[in-house]
């Protein structure tokens, strides 16, 4: 499937140039980015005063209609705070569950939880969702990319990180097209930032992006070839980033304090926030905090900044060495590394990538603005023609729920997208006409460790024996990284699907602990898997006996009742315990003990099926070589 609108070099349809112009958008937790590209070179969009970056904060005034987005409504936040959203991006895709255990430590209120299970904020007295919010932000940004341009944009390539799942993803859908916005693609974060260097007509080979932002790192790898991007591998986590570098200063500053008020904890850390940036540029330095009336000074030179860092960097190189692993690759193959997010200005951060890699790192476009840029380029791909292909990967494997709560994958983690993969299943009991297909997301074996997705019901299943029908189910994932699910029985044809669009999904950093857990959990999962397969193995196997019984009972001979009645005890005793080569041996002993009547059953059945029928009608139904 080609990702662009357009086959390579052909020349857009001139009724879409009435339209308005497509352009790039970096919507971030923090700051949000808009560009254009014009012949393949981007420029990032400003506003009057030339400010590149427009802070991800709406204000909504009490008696006031509209948002107030930007700088403004950062201004707003410090005269009424209970009137200002912040951060917004943290919400998409998440659920009231997902919260709570953040309690007060959200910077915005929460509205009373309502019907349907999906995140509603209260700011000026209004009740809102993340995507109410996002559509704001979106709508200023097109907004001034339509003032800069001189003419209207209505459509646009959006940037998500490639963590986000499909609930994020249809949340950011959802808030574009609240703002007016045609999203012509969701592109990840890192490939974005890959594109803005020009990676696709200047270089082939495998390139990284390290990606360190305020909050989470991401890290991927991407393979180049002939116009095709292709990310191998992804990985990171949600819960490091350079607001773990200010902790790691506030926490030096404040060495040997305890009892402190809030108020002393937030200036700590904007005090470390602003030391680290300028160690960034500067050798040593000396600050000051008003602590309860006393003024304590702080200072500290860049080497010690760094060792009360160097555990954090250490963590992001480790987490760059198991991703490249998964790619099957080696640090030495990697061509170039990127960097983005604006945690990679601090020196320390580019020495150690430098070293990992052997090479520099290219960090030559502005880190805050290169995801934007991307995105531009990209939407005048889409719009203009373009010989590039995207092929990002899905970073959670999909599957579904099989007999005994155990896990199917139709679709592993870093496949690249857009896919669509199909398996064969079938039906458990005698006369089954309904099958529950319930879709899930994660890398463990079994149902209760994974996120659950959707669940729908295939019905009108002919009645078979068990394990005679033919049910299809196929995923197909597009370029967005969006779901759809279809089930089809081969006999009737029957079809039933969903488009996996729940209200709320993961955050972020519940998919980074799904990624670790299955790699911590990985034997122990296997081995439980393994269990469960053997348990429901064997009660197909006693319930296919039960069945035979109850039907060709006159088949039986005098004492083997008490003979399969005692294999049947021992296989069900064997199905309770937790010993999986008790299991299997029961169920041998089982099916040894009913062979002799399973035989009978066949002669039977076959002597039924011939009794009437001349020869030559046997031999003209039998298949030909």
């Amino acid at each position: 499937m080609l990702l662009q609108l357009h086959e390579p070099g052909e020349t857009p349809d001139p009724h879409q140039r009435e339209r308005g112009i497509a352009v790039g958008i970096d919507l971030g937790t923090t700051n949000s980015v808009v560009a254009i590209a014009r012949n393949g070179v981007a420029e990032v969009l400003r506003d009057a005063r030339g400010q590149a970056i427009v802070p991800s904060v709406v204000a909504y005034l009490p008696g006031e209609d509209g948002a107030i987005v930007g700088e403004l409504a950062r201004r707003v936040l410090l005269d009424e705070p209970d009137a200002v959203i912040a951060s917004v991006k943290r919400l998409m895709g998440r659920g009231v569950e997902d919260l709570q255990r953040l309690g007060g430590a959200l910077p915005f209120m929460l509205a009373p939880e309502q019907p349907g299970g999906m995140v509603r904020l209260t700011a000026g007295g209004r009740v809102l969702t993340p995507v109410d919010v996002s559509a704001d932000i979106l709508t200023a940004l097109v907004a001034r990319a339509a003032q800069a341009l001189g003419q209207p944009v209505d459509r646009a390539v959006i940037t998500v990180p490639a963590y986000f799942d499909d609930a994020a993803r249809a949340a950011t859908r959802d808030a574009a097209r609240v703002a007016g916005i045609e999203v012509l693609r969701l592109v990840n974060e890192p490939t974005a930032a890959a594109l803005a260097y020009g990676l696709d007509r200047a270089a082939e080979g495998i390139y990284a992006v390290y990606d360190l932002g305020g909050g989470t790192f991401d890290v991927s790898i991407l393979r180049l070839q002939q116009g095709v991007f292709q990310v191998l591998a992804t990985g990171g986590d949600a819960a490091l980033g350079g607001d773990d570098f200010d902790h790691a200063v506030a926490s030096h500053f404040l060495a040997g304090r305890t009892n402190l008020s809030s108020a002393a904890v937030k200036q700590a850390l904007a005090t470390a926030r602003l030391a680290k940036e300028c160690l960034s540029e500067q050798e040593n330095g000396q600050w000051w905090l008003e602590i309860e009336g006393e003024r304590i000074a702080c200072p500290l030179d860049r080497a010690g900044f760094e060792a009360l860092i160097q555990p954090l960097v250490q963590r992001t190189l480790t987490l760059v060495s198991g991703v490249i692993a998964d790619a099957k690759l080696d640090p030495h193959d990697i061509a170039g590394v990127v960097l983005v997010g604006g945690s990679t200005r601090v020196p320390l951060v580019r020495r150690a990538v430098a070293a990992l890699f052997g090479r520099p790192p290219l960090a030559d476009i502005d880190p805050d603005l290169v995801v934007a840029m991307g995105a531009a380029l990209q939407a005048e791909a889409l719009t203009g023609g373009s010989d590039t292909l995207l092929l990002d990967v899905l970073p959670l494997s999909l599957g579904i729920e099989t007999m005994g709560g155990i896990v199917e994958k139709v679709i592993d983690r870093n496949t690249p997208i857009p896919v669509a993969r199909a398996q064969e299943f079938t039906t458990f009991q005698d006369g089954q006409t309904l099958m529950a297909i319930h879709v899930v997301q994660g890398e463990r074996e079994t149902v209760d460790a994974n996120r659950s997705l959707a669940r729908f019901v295939l019905s009108g299943i002919p009645p078979m024996v068990a394990g005679a029908a033919r049910i299809r189910v196929e995923f197909a994932v597009d370029a967005d990284g969006l779901l759809t699910v279809q089930a089809r029985e081969a006999t009737t044809g029957v079809v039933a699907h969903t488009e996996v669009k729940p209200s709320y999904g993961l955050d972020d950093d519940t998919m980074a602990r799904m990624l670790r857990d299955s790699l911590e959990n990985a034997r122990g999962d296997m081995e439980r898997r393994l269990l469960i397969e053997a348990r429901v193995e064997a009660e197909r196997v006693v319930n296919a006996l039960n069945a035979a019984m109850k039907v060709d009972a006159a088949l039986l001979e005098p004492g083997e009742v008490v003979q399969l009645d005692r294999a049947r005890a021992a296989t069900v005793a064997a199905i309770a315990g937790t010993d999986r080569d008790r299991i299997s041996l029961a169920v041998q002993d089982l099916e040894a003990a009913s062979a002799a009547f399973a035989q009978r059953r066949m002669d039977h059945a076959f002597g039924a099926a011939l009794t009437g029928r001349a020869i030559d009608q046997v031999a003209a139904a039998l298949p030909q070589s």
